[in-house]
């Protein structure tokens, strides 16, 4: 179960100064997962999970910024800069940031998405306050240098490419584009070839100082760590660069965004020359924080989460149509997107289409088995616990708690909740999200009345 929190002050020096408040968020017996929060003068915010029987740590900073906060001209600008803060600082050149990692067997990245970024380091437990220098130094302490500006620009290029090269993964971007048109949630992550090429190092830099303060990010640590160390380093790496103001907690302003989706039935094809067709058929989905989204997680795995899945059985085992179907949610702070993926001969197109939509229609309107929500019930939760058996995967999930929710949940409690939801509540958000009249997204070599036939699948 989730303790009450308990609250502490610490002083880091015998100067007068504003208090740095921890809270106990989950405890565990023995210490084994427990979950603690200490919040800094400034705002900037520690989290660590501590799991004192592995030999490694993952530590990551998470920056509440993504592509859904740029302007239609700074679009791509949050990836952008992502690349950047590995191009060196004050004390370390980019050959510096990586062999220093890589020196000590360490793992370094990052990620940027469409409402966070996450910068990450992977090491041995000894290595773990190197790992904090070097990521809070790349954090607070990046150059922007208008020559790793113009090198980083055609890396860049190259990844739009990449992903264009890749129908599978190109069709999820025009999916959201579908859905959500040309606001910043429907925008591509990494950009395109035109905003990429038109952005300075001037305007980086801004974007940069604007959405960097430590109001805006959380230090999220997990394995065999110890949380009052982790915390005077990630202090003492922010002070030493002049990040961390000695003042009260300024509340990071919630988003605002629209919450209306583009109109149902809208087809959006892209001809292209590919030996498969690959299509998305949805609809909105939940937001991250609707209550309803256990039930919609469990509808999801029955419906398309894995080998015993409605579509899978249907669209593969029975017919050999596609060799990749499923469905999945993404939820963001206001709204969602609910969408069933497959992949499969241009001309089996038409055939995949129609099967994921009765499938998707009849279980609207007649629901799930129990049968088949008991199994997505125990589906899901072996799947969650599985997800988090290393300390990457745990740092993920109170970063991410954390940024996201603002309320952490311990792994029973996460079970425990996916147990409680029930057949009725599955069947109500099938009918309220499978419902909606469906939009859809294709790429392929589709020609002019294959795309029209296109229209029937969303009629």
């Amino acid at each position: 179960m989730t303790s009450r929190s308990t609250t502490t002050t610490a002083r880091t020096s015998s100067e007068a100064r504003a208090v740095a408040r921890t809270q106990t968020l989950i405890k565990g017996e023995h210490g084994i997962g427990t979950v603690r929060r200490t919040t800094l003068p400034g705002g900037l915010r520690v989290v660590t999970e501590t799991l004192p029987s592995v030999r490694s740590a993952t530590f990551g900073i998470w920056a509440n910024v993504g592509s859904r906060d740029e302007t239609p001209s700074l679009n791509g600008a949050t990836h952008y800069l992502e690349h950047l803060l590995f191009k060196g600082t004050k004390k370390r050149s980019a050959l510096d940031i990586s062999s220093a990692l890589d020196a000590v067997g360490g793992e370094m990245n990052a990620f940027t998405a469409k409402e966070y970024t996450c910068y990450y380091a992977r090491v041995l437990d000894t290595d773990l306050p190197l790992a904090i220098d070097v990521v809070c130094d790349m954090l607070t302490g990046s150059l922007i240098r208008q020559e790793d500006v113009d090198a980083e620009r055609g890396v860049i290029l190259e990844e739009i490419a990449m992903t264009e090269d890749d129908p599978g993964d190109c069709v999820h971007d025009l999916f959201a584009h579908t859905m959500l048109g040309d606001t910043p949630l429907g925008r591509p992550v990494l950009g395109t070839e035109d905003t990429i090429n038109a952005l300075t190092a001037d305007r980086i830099r801004r974007f940069y100082k604007k959405h960097y303060d430590p109001t805006h990010l959380v230090v999220a640590a997990a394995g065999n760590v110890d949380h009052a160390k982790v915390v005077r380093q990630v202090r003492a790496a922010f002070e030493r660069s002049g990040a961390l103001r000695d003042t009260e907690a300024v509340p990071m302003i919630p988003r605002q965004g629209s919450r209306t989706l583009r109109t149902a039935g809208r087809v959006e094809v892209v001809n292209r020359k590919t030996e498969q067709a690959h299509v998305i058929l949805g609809m909105p989905g939940l937001a991250r924080t609707d209550e309803r989204r256990w039930a919609l997680g469990v509808l999801n795995t029955a419906l398309g989460g894995g080998m015993s899945s409605r579509l899978f059985q249907e669209v593969r085992e029975k017919r050999g149509l596609a060799y990749s179907v499923y469905s999945y949610t993404s939820g963001f702070a206001d709204t969602g997107l609910f969408g069933v993926y497959a992949g499969c001969r241009p001309s089996q197109v038409h055939d995949v289409l129609k099967i994921c939509r009765d499938e998707l229609d009849q279980v609207a309107e007649h629901g799930l088995t129990d049968d088949e929500i008991t199994r997505a019930i125990g589906q899901l939760a072996g799947s969650t616990v599985l997800g988090l058996e290393d300390t990457g995967a745990l740092m993920n999930r109170i970063g991410k708690s954390e940024l996201c929710w603002g309320e952490h949940m311990s792994v029973d409690d996460m079970l425990a909740r996916i147990s409680a939801v029930t057949p009725d509540e599955v069947r109500e958000v099938a009918r309220d999200v499978l419902g909606h009249r469906p939009s859809l997204s294709a790429i392929g070599p589709l020609k002019d009345k294959q795309a029209a036939r296109l229209h029937d699948a969303v009629a």
